[in-house]
């Protein structure tokens, strides 16, 4: 009994670190990343840039503020600044997108006790209260008029385009596929955000559970409710939400039918807000509801012992 020691949690190690996980995801994020300089043009590497640079500067400031220990190491930050950006339209004032990270970091991370402790996804967070706060510039949409110059025409997005009927304004399905059109830097190009979520798949980082119900959930109820299922599957943030952001392990549950109902719950919202609210793209608030209830997803979800029973 004297070499019985006695530990809070965890009491399973890995040797997947915190570190490892987000070098995985920011290679992830790479190929799209690239989409976004070939389509958006080198200002998009300059608003990713500040953005993880904002990112670590107020997560080390913050931590060193505090007189906490510093966490920037674990790459969490970084994921979190690229994220962020890729929720931006490229023509964003760059102090606006510092702010944002200081909302992201601070306000929704750090507050609430860093990484683990947070409630909801940061940078979904953050591009919500951006949308609130300057709704001009977040839906000041440009598109380059070819991917070799610079000179860039205001546009509408594909959905914005479907909300209104502007059949001439809606992209191609390849258009889509490839990000050829309007929108925020990192959601235009479907094939590199799959290509991202297949090596998250593969690398074991993720799920598939979450992603594929909440995508399918969008196109089932877009085929019921008349409209075209591969457009809204291929248009706004679904895909880049439903890989990188309604993933998340701190913000989404743990159980597989927890994240089966994760993904339900965000593909209903997400189409509740597309086809009849205000705004023409829902998968922000979609994941920030979702993120709200997965305490009590986990609950109702959670697995019993081996050999457990009721009380008597």
């Amino acid at each position: 009994m004297s070499k019985l020691i006695s530990s809070v949690s965890p009491h399973f190690f890995t040797r997947r670190s915190t570190r490892l996980i987000m070098l995985d995801v920011i290679i992830a994020l790479l190929p799209a990343a690239v989409a976004s300089v070939l389509v958006f043009g080198p200002r998009s590497l300059l608003v990713i840039g500040v953005c993880v640079a904002s990112c670590i500067v107020f997560e080390f400031g913050f931590e060193k503020l505090c007189k906490r220990e510093n966490t920037v190491g674990d790459l969490s930050a970084i994921v979190t600044g690229i994220l962020l950006a890729f929720n931006l339209p490229v023509s964003i004032p760059l102090w606006q997108a510092v702010f944002g990270c200081l909302v992201a970091i601070v306000v929704v991370k750090q507050l609430f006790g860093g990484l683990g402790q947070n409630f909801a996804n940061p940078a979904i967070t953050a591009r919500i209260v951006m949308m609130i706060a300057f709704s001009g510039t977040m839906t000041n949409w440009v598109f380059p008029g070819t991917l070799k110059t610079p000179d860039a025409i205001s546009s509408a997005t594909p959905l914005a385009a479907a909300a209104k009927g502007s059949t001439s304004m809606m992209p191609s399905y390849i258009d889509l596929f490839l990000g050829k059109h309007a929108g925020c830097l990192g959601e235009t190009c479907a094939l590199a955000l799959l290509i991202g979520g297949l090596y998250l798949i593969i690398r074991r980082v993720i799920s598939w559970h979450t992603p594929l119900v909440f995508i399918a959930t969008v196109a089932l109820m877009s085929f019921f409710c008349g409209k075209d299922p591969l457009y809204q599957v291929l248009s706004g943030g679904l895909m880049l939400g439903a890989i990188f952001m309604a993933t998340d392990y701190a913000t989404t549950p743990h159980t597989r039918w927890g994240k089966v109902i994760f993904g339900v719950g965000c593909g209903l919202i997400t189409i509740l807000i597309r086809f009849w609210g205000n705004l023409p793209e829902g998968v922000s608030f979609s994941i920030l509801i979702m993120n709200i209830l997965t305490p009590y997803i986990d609950k109702l979800t959670r697995v019993k012992p081996l050999a457990g029973g009721a009380k008597k």
